[in-house]
């Protein structure tokens, strides 16, 4: 049996619930962005993002009204844009920080990620949120801080959840071959790209999700299900 070293897992229907980032974290950000573009626009930070939102909307020349609107459209089409999670999670920093939310995880989540790092596995994370969304998803959960628990983020900047190149960089950037890694999600396609890298995958179908008839993962009901 081929051991398995370290866990690259998914947030959003994978460790927490596809309701609280888009009922939650999606309204939160939608509702204040006119406003923090407008005073924090000028933050070389920000700049650029906004930059990079005009330029991944083939904008030449957009005014500031002009990129706030292109940003709520997007929020609404749930756009996997690296400029857009950036500028969201700068907006979710403010929320978790003046106790606005906590970040929801399933009710075994946390136990399981201690024990797997207790037992010597190393744990990252792969999600379409930017790296600081991440990191401030797990230090602020319902759960307690579990930043500690991980020792690396990857987002969009690494390449895109679809394609297989983008888990080939993360067996290197992780220092391990392909096939000691194990890849959690609840996106099929997700896995079929981690599959194709050379990584094990696990698919997270909760209930009251219908299990699928001919999976081509292995599939579990949830973290507890999982013997890595």
């Amino acid at each position: 049996m081929i051991e398995i070293r370290a866990i690259v897992t998914d947030i959003e229907g994978t460790t927490s619930s596809i309701d609280f980032v888009r009922e939650v974290l999606f309204p939160y950000a939608r509702k204040r962005l006119p406003a923090f573009v407008e005073t924090h626009g000028d933050k070389p930070e920000v700049q650029h993002w906004l930059h990079e939102a005009a330029r991944e909307a083939g904008l030449v020349e957009a005014t500031r009204q002009d990129i706030i609107e292109l940003l709520l459209k997007w929020i609404d089409q749930d756009r996997k844009s690296t400029a857009l999670k950036a500028l969201q999670g700068m907006i979710w920093k403010d929320g978790y920080e003046a106790g606005d939310y906590r970040a929801h995880v399933y009710p075994e989540v946390a136990a399981r990620l201690r024990e797997w790092r207790a037992d010597g596995l190393r744990l990252y994370v792969y999600s379409s949120g930017s790296v600081p969304a991440q990191k401030l998803f797990f230090r602020h959960s319902e759960a307690g801080d579990l930043g500690a628990l991980f020792a690396g983020y990857f987002d969009t900047e690494t390449g895109p959840k679809r394609e297989s190149s983008s888990y080939r960089r993360i067996a290197e950037a992780i220092g391990e071959q392909p096939r000691h890694l194990l890849f959690l999600s609840d996106i099929v396609e997700e896995l079929d790209a981690a599959q194709a890298a050379g990584f094990h995958t696990g698919w997270l179908v909760r209930a009251p999700q219908a299990l699928p008839d001919s999976p081509r993962h292995t599939v579990y009901r949830d973290f507890d299900a999982i013997a890595p």
